[in-house]
């Protein structure tokens, strides 16, 4: 039982794992403001009408936030990671909460935008009245007068009200706003509060230290920087060999040709050396000594997931 339960904490170390995280779901936040505030100027038009101001206004916060969450789930490099996973290897190198935790880690990242997103437009407050203006009960408000009902409501957000009833429409927005700000303020303190528990969990469950997860932050940012720039030459070469073997001759630039002169590529590599380096990855050591990578373990021929005499490996997620 305490084995599986440090199994399913050290998991929850896949939310936040590096200050470049931070940072990143800093910029996502600071760019869903951005998006929101230029979607309140130029699209948000309260259509002010009985039934579609409520349809209107809740589109207006929910469809722009689950646009938001597709889109963070398929920016995620866990998200593909796991996809290659579980079509080569399935998912029988992860238990039922492990692996229900690393569904969390990638719905985690992926919140960051759609939160802020609502968040931003409770604290604006135009979607909320808008939506509820309507419901609002006429006897709530002192004096309101029995002629007008919920058709009346509905044009408050529009200020398209009669004179006698611009007190009771600064009333109901007042009322609304305050409502939609609490719920904001509401949403940003569980969020906030969620994203320090998971920080301290994160910290106390780590098998690393913080220096060595600090280098293996460090190496794995360098490792992903030099395969893409080492990719990017290799399959430039490659194709600049494979065009000249067609036409008998290649058009390079001075820079081309000397990467072609400099590194000689012989051929690709085959498809089990990139199934090997594809997925995801469990922080794991042997003999002792640390792999930081799925690279890494293939280049030091280490083979298979599970723990061996030799080696085992620690739940702790790259990412």
């Amino acid at each position: 039982m305490a084995a599986l339960i440090a199994e399913n904490f050290r998991f929850l170390s896949l939310f936040f794992k590096s200050k470049d995280v931070m940072i990143f779901n800093g910029l996502v936040a600071l760019g869903t403001v951005g998006s929101e505030e230029l979607f309140s100027v130029v699209a948000f038009n309260c259509p002010c009408s009985p039934a579609r101001n409520y349809i209107y206004g809740l589109a207006a916060i929910g469809v722009p936030a689950l646009a938001l969450f597709i889109i963070g789930v398929i920016w995620n490099n866990h998200t593909w990671n796991l996809v290659a996973e579980c079509h080569k290897r399935g998912t029988k190198n992860f238990s039922a909460a492990a692996t229900f935790l690393l569904f969390g880690s990638i719905m985690g990242r992926a919140s960051v935008a759609p939160i802020t997103w609502s968040v931003i437009s409770l604290l604006r407050g135009e979607a909320y009245i808008c939506a509820l203006s309507e419901f609002i009960k006429p006897s709530s408000l002192d004096k309101f007068p029995a002629e007008y009902g919920a058709e009346v409501l509905a044009k408050f957000p529009c200020r398209d009200v009669p004179a006698n009833l611009t007190k009771f429409r600064d009333e109901v927005t007042r009322r609304l706003k305050y409502e939609s700000q609490l719920f904001g303020w509401l949403l940003l303190g569980i969020a906030v509060v969620l994203m320090f528990l998971t920080k301290c969990l994160k910290h106390c469950c780590s098998p690393l230290s913080y220096r060595q997860e600090a280098y293996w932050a460090q190496y794995r940012s360098n490792e992903d920087k030099l395969f893409r720039r080492t990719a990017e030459v290799h399959s430039r070469i490659l194709a600049a060999k494979n065009v000249k073997q067609f036409f008998g001759f290649v058009a390079l630039d001075k820079e081309e040709k000397e990467l072609v002169q400099e590194f000689p590529v012989e051929g690709v590599q085959p498809s089990p050396q990139w199934n090997a380096i594809t997925g995801v990855y469990i922080y794991r050591e042997n003999k002792g000594f640390p792999l930081y990578s799925r690279l890494h373990k293939w280049a030091k021929g280490v083979e298979g997931n599970g723990p061996t005499p030799e080696g085992h490996e620690l739940l702790f997620l790259a990412s």
